[in-house]
């Protein structure tokens, strides 16, 4: 075992969240997260309806044997944030990772019934703003995440955030391997959030075209693409991506930046950008656009989520075992 913030307050072997990935996180991931002794997250967004959200929850609470989280998109484009809200409160899991927006109210309306909330942040300003409203943690979304990744690298993130703040600091970014894992913990990090190396999992319910270019591409293949939510995000750059571009189209940047419309340009682009994913991972097309970050790198074939989180813990041990060999000379 090793401890940490993370082990300790979620009771889990090994310092890992299995990052909640849109359209790609479901139980049966979570639940295989807990039996390898780590903890997963799902989108709320990953449930079509709030309807649906409720019966996932439920059925989390029955099956699941360790603990479980639900990531809350907080802004205005989760149009239904207040539902999803309100299931929390009821079904109590046993985390909420908040990104993209203020985590203001489900800070006061779950955090206050023991739900522990950890805010995805990119900077120390929005990590100053999350302790101030009460956080327990920060999840560092460095520039090696997948998706919405931010500007900075681990290296120097996670000791800036250490160094302004006294919430525990998770990173997210750029780990697929216990070399990687050993890295971010001698930063100062109370574990990792590892997502894109968990989309070529058997328990993964994408499509297997998805799972086979997360083991066939590698970190040079990724690419940042404003098209599909209007801010940067991390995709396999596929000939489609690659014919399609990177870029918004000229209207759309116009577009985006008149005071009145962004709002809703935004929130189009990000619809029709979601959409695009969701045909990509779920369905055999010719337009593949996979989200996916740099650790797909280390990704070599389609496998259980125990063997990956068992090869990393052997691989950590290996390295912390070189280390400490070299600290003796």
């Amino acid at each position: 075992m090793i401890k940490t913030w993370l082990t300790e307050t979620f009771d889990i072997k090994y310092p890992i969240i299995m990052a909640p990935m849109f359209l790609v996180s479901n139980i049966e991931m979570t639940i295989a997260a807990a039996e390898a002794g780590i903890t997963g997250c799902i989108p709320a967004l990953n449930w079509r309806t709030p309807e649906e959200f409720e019966k996932g929850l439920k059925e989390l609470k029955e099956k699941c044997p360790g603990s479980f989280g639900i990531n809350l998109i907080v802004n205005k484009s989760n149009i239904h944030l207040e539902k999803q809200i309100a299931l929390c409160e009821k079904y109590l899991p046993d985390f909420i990772i908040t990104s993209l927006g203020s985590p203001g109210d489900v800070i006061k309306r779950c955090g206050s019934k023991g739900v522990k909330i950890i805010c995805d942040v990119v900077d120390v300003e929005m990590a100053k703003k999350c302790e101030k409203l009460g956080a327990d943690a920060i999840i560092a979304v460095n520039s090696g995440a997948g998706g919405h990744a931010g500007p900075t690298p681990a290296s120097i993130l996670v000791p800036t955030l250490r160094k302004h703040c006294t919430l525990p600091v998770i990173s997210a970014g750029g780990v697929g391997t216990g070399e990687g894992l050993l890295s971010v913990l001698s930063l100062g990090s109370e574990g990792v959030s590892v997502g894109s190396p968990f989309i070529a999992t058997t328990e993964a319910g994408v499509t297997e075209d998805y799972k086979k270019a997360i083991v066939q591409y590698g970190a040079k293949d990724i690419a940042l693409t404003s098209k599909l939510s209007g801010t940067p995000c991390t995709v396999i750059k596929t000939p489609y991506v690659e014919k399609i571009g990177l870029d918004q189209n000229p209207i759309e940047k116009v577009l985006n930046k008149n005071k009145k419309l962004k709002k809703y340009v935004k929130m189009l682009t990000f619809y029709k950008g979601m959409k695009l994913l969701e045909k990509a991972a779920m369905s055999a097309t010719y337009k593949s656009v996979w989200c996916a970050g740099p650790s797909i790198e280390f990704v070599n074939a389609i496998e259980p989520t125990k063997v990956i989180v068992d090869r990393i813990v052997t691989e950590y041990e290996a390295a912390h075992k070189r280390l400490s060999s070299l600290s003796n000379v």
